[in-house]
């Protein structure tokens, strides 16, 4: 173990501690989370591994002089260095001061009663205005035990340096070397539904959305969840139920599974109509603490609704995205985005189909995937079989200022 001088500064910091309020040190997605749980706000307890950590284990890999080099190297050399950096994170020997923060962390993490735990990225340039990076980073759901969550926080650390990460960065001017990732480990909610809200749409309303199980199934774009309209009062003013044919559920010994819902389930809401109102609650009251419209991602189990993450949310202004879908009743979806957009339809059924996507496309495809941020800078539209409005690429079409669309059954036919 090393010797006490050796671990100062403190890599781990509590949740509730005052530091974890600096987003230099834990990053704004974990600051933001502290920030609510202060408030009385229902939070998941949490610890943060610190960004100076990400530091002292980029020296110790021998991979800083190569990292300062990726922004100004050019195609070829940029992707040779900045692999070199994510192999460094992942293979090279933890430096000690970092192996007695991680054993720290799994010493925490064992403890019962909650023993499985969210590993997070928290990056210190998320959540930025127009650079939510949403969905850039990985996230690992029921991590167990001090051997798991050393690869997690590993992998963590890599998907900094990751080639999808790395095209967002150099779209938005960001210099990888001037940022850091610190990760945030949560304790897991065992969801019986989880989803997403936005606190403001362009319309002024509240907007949720839900499904079965674990909410990275909603984030991920792999259903259509459902969807519910509320006034500012909380008052609710539309439910649409989604198709939610599977879920992802908590594996008993770690991890996570995808598992068939029950048909009488699927297009059943997840949340009755009292709970909607409780959570539009909890997400008004998420904006007035941060100060301004939020994105937020709730899981609710026996105990209540949880808070797992909240980010600002970029309002746009422009045409009502329900009322120009609604003229043409041809297909019915999810808006994601404000405005609208035309072109060539360009359908993609298989990842590597996104090379024929031109400029001026309309995307058409089933899964609203983060594979799919590749080529959002040249597309006019995104069209989704399956996705909701609180997805990682709905943030990003927003964010782009994209017309979206997801959960169009038969899109793609």
């Amino acid at each position: 173990m090393a010797p006490a001088s050796e671990r100062v500064p403190r890599h781990v910091i509590p949740l509730g501690a005052a530091d974890a309020l600096d987003a230099a040190l834990v990053g704004p997605k974990a600051a933001t989370l502290a920030r609510l749980a202060r408030a009385g706000l229902p939070v998941p307890d949490a610890r943060c591994l610190s960004a100076g950590a990400y530091h002292v284990q980029l020296a110790a890999a021998g991979t800083t002089a190569a990292a300062a080099r990726v922004a100004g190297a050019d195609g070829l050399e940029a992707r040779r260095l900045a692999l070199g950096v994510k192999l460094g994170f992942l293979q090279a020997p933890l430096a000690p001061a970092v192996a007695d923060a991680l054993g720290d962390l799994a010493a925490w993490v064992v403890t019962p009663p909650a023993t499985q735990v969210a590993v997070r990225s928290s990056a210190l340039r998320e959540d930025a205005p127009g650079a939510s990076f949403a969905g850039q980073f990985d996230t690992f759901l029921g991590v167990t035990g001090e051997g798991d969550l050393v690869t997690a926080v590993r992998a963590c650390w890599a998907s900094l340096w990751a080639a999808r990460a790395l095209r967002y960065m150099e779209a938005h001017d960001v210099d990888p070397a001037g940022t850091a990732m610190a990760v945030l480990v949560q304790r897991m909610v065992a969801a019986r539904a989880a989803g997403g809200a936005l606190s403001r749409t362009a319309d002024g309303a509240v907007l949720l959305t839900g499904t079965w199980g674990l909410g990275s199934a909603v984030a991920q774009g792999e259903v259509v969840p459902d969807r519910w309209v509320l006034a500012r009062d909380a008052t609710l003013e539309s439910v649409e139920p989604g198709r939610k044919d599977r879920r992802v559920a908590l594996e008993p010994d770690g991890g996570a599974r995808p598992e068939a819902v029950e048909p009488s389930l699927v297009e059943t809401p997840c949340l009755l109509p009292d709970e909607a109102v409780g959570l539009t609650r909890l997400v008004l009251e998420a904006e007035r603490v941060v100060g301004e419209p939020v994105e937020v991602e709730w899981a609710r189990d026996e105990r209540g609704f949880q808070i797992l993450q909240a980010r600002p949310l970029q309002v746009a202004s422009g045409f009502d995205v329900d009322e120009v879908w609604l003229r043409h009743p041809a297909l019915r979806g999810q808006p994601a985005g404000v405005g609208w957009g035309t072109g060539p339809a360009c359908v993609v059924v298989h990842e590597h189909d996104l090379e024929h996507v031109k400029l001026g496309d309309v995307l058409v495809t089933q899964v609203a995937g983060p594979a799919l941020t590749a080529v959002l800078s040249r597309v006019a539209g995104v069209v989704a079989e399956l996705g909701g409005s609180t997805s990682h690429l709905a943030a990003l079409a927003r964010e782009r200022g994209i017309p979206a669309v997801l959960g169009v059954g038969g899109a793609t036919r």
